[in-house]
């Protein structure tokens, strides 16, 4: 599981990151106040806000090197659109901590 923190005036509702999460990944369950998805190697995307902040954990599966570029993609950019930091932000506050 990982933690992302919301860039300051980011922060978004479960609702709005359903939304999100439907525009860029399709069906999307929701049970017991987390959200489930898949998409490309990503087996199993599951979503939920802890703390205040937005937790994550994912389960990838192999695929071929075409459709895992487009997976991760869409990845970084559900998260820029969720969290409001770029994948370079993120890694960087990654480090300090």
């Amino acid at each position: 599981m990982r933690l992302y923190d919301f860039k300051r005036g980011h922060k978004k509702t479960l609702d709005e990151i359903e939304n999100i999460m439907r525009e860029l990944f399709g069906d999307v369950r929701k049970e017991n106040e987390h959200l489930l998805a898949s998409f490309g190697a990503l087996e199993k995307i599951e979503v939920w806000i802890e703390n205040g902040k937005m937790a994550a954990e994912t389960e990838s599966k192999k695929v071929d090197s075409s459709l895992a570029q487009e997976t991760l993609r869409k990845w970084n950019d559900f998260l820029f659109r969720v969290t409001g930091y770029t994948a370079k932000e993120r890694k960087k506050k990654m480090t300090k901590t």
